[in-house]
């Protein structure tokens, strides 16, 4: 048989499948003509929406990144000075009250100037703004692979996979930049003539206690964001997809996210407040005296010395105060730089 009377195929270059296209048939052979164009077209229809849907997807990871970093930058900057009197009530023996905390903030502000009440936050920009955006990024990116998983894709996700998500989320985000939270910590409960800068923190760490100094605290750290971002993200999400079923309306008001924030810094933040005290006592032991030690001698340890309630819940009034207005700052702008971003790109 002679190749004509069979009608002879070519590889179309540089489709991904190698697709046979005739290029002459014999008469009766019309549907193979007809079926070959409409494989074609289908292929080809796959490989650009394939195309455009990857696209989108890194437009998407960008838009959260981004959208993660300032609202992480915005919220810690706001709360900065209740968290440096925090840290320096958790890694100290001092009883704390509301009292001696103001009494703290103000007499910080006469010995050492106004701006003296943010000392440490450039080193929490340095830790907050990648790990805000990784943490944003990554629960998007979690949504969507148990959306996928379980079924839900595009749509709100049922508990335990909105738990898990938010879990894995922070997680991610604390294996990434521990070291910076380390030095964060150090900065916050240390005079300024001690480190001069940030790299000056890594540099002393380095010679006199050594590279592992800079995880001391890794594991209580670990298990305590998987209760709190699991929890915060978990009681966000629920708030809003209940507030969408009850009230009919698709997106909440901005000072109605300021609210479901809020909540759900309140119940993670209350959730994981112990592992918070071990992990920065852990932190800052080689500057506050305490003896570096494993997560259950620093637990009986502080125990021992300041009693279960007063010890492990110290500054937890403070966080009350400034937990849900910084996870309430940070959810908001992050839900209203998404949809901005949106916006921009349609």
């Amino acid at each position: 048989m002679s190749p004509g009377s069979l009608g002879c195929a070519e590889l179309w270059p540089g489709h991904p499948q190698g697709l046979s296209l005739p290029l002459a048939s014999t008469p009766g052979m019309g549907n193979g003509v007809q079926e070959g164009s409409v494989r074609l077209r289908e292929d080809a229809e796959t490989v650009l929406s394939g195309a455009v849907s990857s696209k989108r997807d890194h437009r998407q990871v960008l838009s959260s990144l981004l959208s993660g970093a300032l609202a992480g930058a915005l919220a810690k900057t706001a709360v900065a000075p209740l968290d440096r009197t925090k840290i320096i009530f958790q890694v100290s023996s001092k009883r704390f009250s509301a009292k001696e905390a103001f009494r703290l903030l103000y007499f910080t502000y006469l010995n050492e100037g106004f701006l003296s009440l943010w000392r440490g936050n450039s080193a929490t920009m340095v830790r907050v703004i990648p790990y805000a955006a990784i943490q944003f990024s990554a629960h998007e990116e979690y949504k969507r692979i148990l959306g996928r998983y379980y079924g839900f894709r595009g749509e709100a996700l049922p508990p335990w996979p909105r738990l898990l998500a938010g879990a894995l989320a922070g997680t991610t985000a604390a294996s990434l930049t521990y070291p910076l939270d380390l030095v964060r910590a150090r900065m916050a409960v240390t005079p300024k003539e001690m480190y001069s800068n940030i790299f000056h923190v890594f540099i002393r760490i380095s010679r006199e206690e050594g590279l592992r100094t800079l995880y001391f605290g890794f594991m209580p750290t670990v298990l305590g964001v998987i209760p709190y971002a699991g929890l915060s993200f978990f009681t966000y999400e629920s708030l809003k997809s209940l507030h969408q079923e009850y009230s009919g309306r698709l997106q909440p008001y901005p000072f109605e996210r300021m609210v479901f924030g809020a909540c759900a810094g309140l119940i993670g933040q209350s959730a994981s407040y112990p592992l918070d005290v071990v992990r920065r006592r852990m932190q800052t032991a080689g500057v506050t005296g305490h003896q570096h030690g494993s997560i259950l001698s620093t637990l009986r340890s502080i125990v021992r010395e300041e009693g279960a309630v007063r010890g492990l819940y110290k500054g937890l009034s403070m966080n009350w105060l400034k937990g849900p207005i910084a996870v309430g700052i940070s959810f908001t702008t992050f839900d209203l730089m998404q949809i901005l971003l949106r916006r921009l790109q349609s």
